[in-house]
């Protein structure tokens, strides 16, 4: 019998054959030990079971003017420009599509119904700027919806709709959640409604926001996905469907779902507040990389750099400095830099909190009490330096010329002390240092001045890397200089 034939034989059939020569082939270790092969799993009962709580989003625009013409822009263009990777073009309101009423539409979405009474979870991107939001139920029903709430730093929508004996659905808890498992979406691709996708979790804690660590997965996500769930094979939602990484526009086989567990947290303050309270504590942070970690004695790379403080913030009071590395917040370790910012953002305005701070080869508690969230103000420019290059024989060595800090740049940039390079080359210019820069610390140790700065440099060894403190406008950052030998 050809080969190709005992593939297409019956299960049944097949181990019957096999089992004739058993006796002639006794079960080796190896087979013993090869894993059973699983069918693929049977979505069906799941899609009955939840499509029935996911609707699509309409939203119109209105008051816009203008006729379409040659040129105009499709919304659903517009919507798959701006959520999936492609550049928005620059284009006028009087190009987009029209309507002879003065009611545009601006997209299709999806989301999902959170409780029987009508309350109804989506994207913030969805509803954004919308006039009017109209939710299609899978039974067709349809019904004008309210903006209860929606936080963009999330892209966690809620709106209301006057229903009531609704099919909500099952929460379920994303901590159980396992890379490899298969998961489910149903939403409106291209206003395709209750289109359905499968796939499987790619990662987890996929690290794209300074808010929320993304569920990362290969379903087949398009836009009008946007807000619809991410199902589990136990019909629970475990996620929001929100983005997808492309370099074509299109889907690519790698799409982003928001954490439930995070999602519920907003919706929960969108219900009662009608808007999300974060914790801040004032600080501009950066990564710990393994070289900077190892120079300063921190030994691993952890935490996270605070590259720059705002004067008057929590972190000014609680004499946090640029340069330190923040470890713990309220007794919880921060291993990455974006833990930091969930931290903070999830703790309450007002609470006293406790930061631990690596500075100088030491850690130390600091005490603070945490703020409100305020808009992001904008980041002054640096000083004006008209200092002619001086470089100090010590300094050479490294391809640096500094000079004193003026009375005016301390006060401008909010510091104590330090120097600034008034020319970077060789070593230095290669370890990213530049003309402006001031150098605040060097080989861990804070210096005031020019005379401390080549004090310093006289008893380093400088046949090794030499890590420096520098500030560049309102950041601060560390660079190390490794001369050549």
């Amino acid at each position: 019998m050809p080969w190709y034939k005992w593939n297409a034989l019956p299960a049944a059939l097949l181990a019957g054959v096999l089992a004739g020569t058993a006796a002639l082939a006794p079960v080796t270790a190896v087979q013993a030990q090869t894993p059973m092969v699983r069918g693929l799993p049977d979505f069906t009962e799941l899609v009955e079971q939840v499509g029935p709580s996911v609707v699509n989003i309409r939203t119109i625009e209105r008051g816009a003017t203008g006729r379409q013409g040659a040129g105009a822009v499709d919304e659903e263009m517009l919507e798959f420009f701006r959520r999936f990777g492609v550049p928005i073009p620059n284009v006028p309101r009087q190009q987009r599509p029209q309507r002879p009423d003065d009611e545009q539409p601006r997209g299709v979405g999806s989301g999902f119904i959170l409780t029987a009474d009508g309350y109804v979870m989506t994207n913030a991107h969805v509803v954004e700027g919308a006039d009017e939001v109209i939710v299609t139920l899978a039974d067709k029903r349809e019904f004008k919806a309210k903006i209860v709430g929606a936080d963009k730093r999330t892209d966690v929508a809620v709106v209301k709709i006057e229903a009531t004996g609704l099919p909500a659905v099952r929460v379920g808890d994303v901590s159980r959640l396992k890379v490899g498992e298969w998961v489910m979406a149903i939403g409106s691709p291209f206003g395709l409604e209750n289109t359905v996708t499968a796939g499987i979790v790619s990662a987890k804690q996929r690290d794209t926001g300074d808010y929320l660590p993304f569920i990362q997965t290969d379903v087949a996500i398009n836009p009008g996905n946007s807000g619809g769930p991410l199902i589990n094979m136990r019909g629970e939602v475990i996620g929001i469907n929100s983005q997808i990484y492309s370099r074509s526009g299109g889907f690519m086989g790698i799409s982003f779902a928001i954490p439930m567990d995070e999602a519920t947290r907003v919706s929960d303050q969108l219900r009662v507040n009608g808007r999300v309270t974060r914790g801040r504590i004032g600080v501009q942070i950066g990564p710990v990389t393994k070289d900077v970690a190892e120079s300063i004695g921190l030994g691993k790379p952890q935490g996270a750099l605070v590259t720059g403080v705002e004067s008057g913030s929590p972190a000014d009071k609680a004499g946090v400095e640029a340069g330190d590395i923040i470890t713990r917040f309220d007794g919880k370790p921060i291993d990455k830099v974006a833990d930091l910012p969930r931290a903070v953002g999830n703790t309450k305005p007002g609470n006293r909190s406790t930061i631990t701070v690596f500075r100088r080869g030491a850690s130390k508690d600091l005490s603070l009490t945490v703020a409100e969230v305020e808009p992001d103000k904008p980041v002054a420019k640096a000083a004006e330096r008209d200092e002619k290059p001086k470089a100090s024989a010590a300094a050479q060595q490294l391809g640096l010329a500094v000079t004193e800090l003026t009375e005016a740049q301390r006060k401008e940039l909010k510091i104590r002390g330090g120097v600034v390079v008034s020319a970077a080359t060789e070593a230095a210019a290669r370890a990213g240092l530049r003309e402006g820069d001031v150098i605040l610390g060097i080989a861990n140790t804070e210096i005031a001045n020019v005379k401390e700065f080549e004090a310093v440099l006289a008893k380093v060894d400088r046949s090794k890397p030499i890590n420096v403190l520098f500030r560049r406008g309102d950041w601060a950052q560390y660079a190390l200089i490794r001369p050549s030998r």
